[in-house]
């Protein structure tokens, strides 16, 4: 038995789910999704939590078994509380702007980088050097991210980029002079 999968997806007060034959509906106070179940998997409500069964002890039947469980439980999450990830701009001149749904980004390069913001995520601009994104759907959330920071990934030697907040920059040394 997968140790993740066999784990319940305990249901707060607030959360509505759906479990339909081929789909799992989840809604809650942020918003709605929908998780796509593939065959041999199916869900079970018991009381306040969720369970995620499978058909057989197929290798490919315990990968999804996990899988779909990991993606159930962040969906109940996502829709109850939301996920939130911080990007944090390093480097003299380089800034963040919002306007409407592009993020304007000045990245030392000849021109601003302009980075429209898609459906379903949320930016916040502190300052001029710390973004916050925003949003229900844990993937979109950090993919939103990466593809910001992909932008201008931070450089070994000064630092200067776009970094997660909590990401540690190796740095290296430079040439020593003569």
């Amino acid at each position: 038995m997968s140790r993740i999968g066999k784990l319940p997806i305990p249901i707060p007060a607030g959360v509505k789910v759906i479990p339909a034959d081929s789909q799992v509906s989840v809604e809650g106070p942020k918003g709605k999704l929908t998780q796509v179940l593939p065959k041999g998997i199916r869900c079970r409500l018991d009381r306040e939590n969720l369970l995620v069964l499978r058909r057989d002890d197929s290798k490919q039947q315990r990968a999804l078994h996990g899988l779909i469980r990991s993606l159930l439980a962040n969906a109940v999450t996502g829709t109850h509380k939301g996920f939130t990830k911080e990007l944090r701009i390093e480097g003299i001149g380089y800034r963040a702007q919002l306007q409407g749904r592009e993020l304007n980004l000045t990245l030392g390069y000849s021109h601003p980088v302009c980075y429209v913001i898609p459906d379903g995520v949320t930016l916040a601009v502190e300052g001029q050097n710390k973004i916050r994104i925003s949003g229900i759907d844990r993937q979109q959330v950090g993919q939103v991210a990466a593809e910001i920071r992909s932008l201008r990934p931070p450089e070994p030697y000064k630092g200067k980029g776009i970094r997660y907040a909590d990401e540690q920059v190796k740095r290296k040394v430079g040439k020593t002079g003569a």
